[in-house]
């Protein structure tokens, strides 16, 4: 059975770091394109940033420049590096393990991510 556990998720001050963490099991990590999305109290769930098998990254434009992605394939882990955080990242944030074309796609069960003073 798939099983993807998210941890890092909390209350942090704006301006503050925090590091998400996704560990994946019985699946063949390295071959997944890696995602990380966030949704916010009545708003859609959206992409916040990729890394594919071959290591190219995407990033949505409110996020570039403070969220790093990062992929340990030995570990089968997934990161989302965020600082500079401000109010409005605030949201669960899920990470999403896809192959393009194919039905493998999974979620995790989502980690709280608050910015708030």
């Amino acid at each position: 059975q798939e099983q993807f556990v998210e941890s890092g998720g909390g209350l942090v001050q704006p301006g503050g770091s925090l590091r998400l963490s996704c560990a994946a099991s019985s699946i063949t990590f390295s071959i997944y394109t890696m995602n990380w999305y966030r949704q916010a109290p009545g708003k859609q769930r959206e992409l916040v940033a990729q890394i594919t098998h071959n290591r190219g990254t995407y990033y949505a434009g409110s996020v570039k420049g403070r969220f790093t992605i990062s992929r340990d394939d030995a570990k089968s882990t997934v990161y989302l590096q965020m600082v500079s955080l401000k109010p409005e990242d605030t949201a669960v944030y899920y990470c999403n393990a896809r192959v393009q074309g194919t039905s493998y796609d999974y979620w995790g069960q989502g980690t709280q991510v608050t910015v708030s003073s």
